[in-house]
């Protein structure tokens, strides 16, 4: 990712694996910068990995690059994962209940359970979200606005990935069905060509059955080499880079490949 910077400008960035796919890297994944730049890492409220940096003026490039070792295996399905009563959730997936800044939970309730609320109680629930929201919204990246919740997305009916996930998500959250926000790299491994461009995804992950599940509401199949970098309660608190200054992204490249046997 290249940008171009009037003056030096503070960045947060989240653009390394998410630490419960570290002890598959088989080469790490460093964060390198042209030029080079001090940097300093920490842990977010979420878990996540995050890097500090001021980024100089003028042209400036962030990449990071790695091999990971993947088992080939699909996302986990469990067609007969239950939804849990709220009483019995566990106290760690309860603020993913709520309504957060893109995910209005108050404005779509009465939506979600006239919309859902006759369906079967767990993953079929879950499921039933995910068709209606992807039918239910058409993909373009010229539809791509920052500023789009859930609400404007399921009047709006266009959108991008997040805006699929923000959606999903926000449904979920007024059945009860906790639910989170993902970023990473989704690969075309598996898929039949012509590929398009390599971009980052987003997708969600809701507790069922005791545990959490991926659900990709934009893709909405099945997927192999699904690589997690954050998540969080949606794109506000996992932005894979945060200017606090003025910028304009000057290049922009994402390449997940399967390894040359």
């Amino acid at each position: 990712m290249s940008y171009d910077f009037p003056q030096p400008t503070p960045m947060i960035v989240m653009l390394n694996v998410h630490y419960s796919r570290v002890g598959a890297l088989e080469r790490p994944d460093h964060l390198l910068t042209t030029p080079a730049v001090p940097i300093h890492s920490y842990r977010d409220s979420f878990g996540n990995w995050c890097s500090r940096l001021v980024a100089p003026a003028g042209r400036f490039t962030l990449r990071t690059d790695g091999v990971i070792h993947d088992d080939g295996a699909s996302d986990p399905a469990a067609p007969g994962a239950v939804q849990h009563p709220v009483e019995e959730l566990p106290a760690e997936t309860l603020l993913f209940l709520l309504g957060s800044r893109y995910c209005e939970t108050d404005v779509l309730s009465d939506e979600a359970w006239r919309l859902f609320g006759t369906t079967p109680p767990g993953w079929a629930r879950v499921q039933a979200v995910c068709d209606f929201v992807h039918n239910h919204v058409t993909f373009g990246y010229q539809h791509s606005r920052a500023t789009r919740t859930a609400a404007e997305a399921y009047r709006e009916r266009h959108g991008v990935c997040r805006d699929y996930t923000h959606l999903a998500i926000a449904f979920c959250r007024c059945l009860n069905i906790p639910a989170r926000y993902c970023t990473g790299y989704i690969s075309d491994i598996g898929q039949p060509p012509p590929y398009a461009p390599m971009d980052f995804a987003a997708w969600m992950e809701v507790f069922l059955g005791g545990r959490w599940y991926t659900f990709d509401p934009r893709n909405n199949d099945t997927r192999f080499g699904r690589v997690l970098i954050a998540h969080g309660r949606d794109a506000a608190d996992v932005p894979l880079t945060h200017t606090f200054g003025p910028n304009t992204l000057s290049g922009f490249q994402v390449w997940i490949d399967a390894v040359p046997a």
